[in-house]
């Protein structure tokens, strides 16, 4: 029984997981040079630099290892979609009480960046919207600052 997970990416999320990837497998490359030329000079000072650079190399592929992973259990959100509930990979339009319209695409917390308006489906706010309709009124927030939104557009 296969018991991945299987992560739901935005194209905009699974392109930059794929960029991520090759940077960081250019730091790889690059940080075996410099390890193969420290190893050309015997040199008592460099120790210390190489076991450094050890210790990068192993932080680079560690990290390399996850998200190439993560890219293998991806897959990108359906293109049909429910528009009248929101749901994974739903972008959502919502006015608050000042009359600011704010959109927010729910996403996986993987891509989330809440600076680009991609929200992750475990935040507070992403747990409220999932499976709200138009024109509902969100509240979300502690008591001590409560915020009410209304879900004006689901896409």
């Amino acid at each position: 029984m296969d018991t991945r997970k299987i992560t739901l990416l935005s194209k905009k999320g699974m392109k930059e997981l794929k960029k991520s990837i090759d940077k960081l497998e250019h730091q790889r490359v690059v940080t075996i040079t410099e390890l193969r030329d420290m190893d050309k000079v015997d040199n008592h000072e460099l120790r210390l630099s190489r076991i450094e650079k050890l210790a990068q190399l192993e932080i680079i592929e560690s990290e390399l290892a996850d998200k190439q992973l993560t890219l293998r259990n991806s897959k990108l959100f359906p293109r049909k979609r429910d528009a009248l509930k929101v749901a994974l990979g739903s972008v959502v339009e919502l006015l608050d009480i000042n009359g600011r319209l704010v959109s927010y695409t729910i996403v996986d917390s993987v891509e989330a960046n809440p600076s680009d308006g991609r929200i992750s489906v475990n935040s507070p706010l992403g747990q409220t919207l999932l499976g709200k309709t138009i024109k509902e009124t969100i509240e979300w927030g502690n008591e001590m600052r409560a915020r009410k939104l209304q879900l004006v557009s689901i896409r």
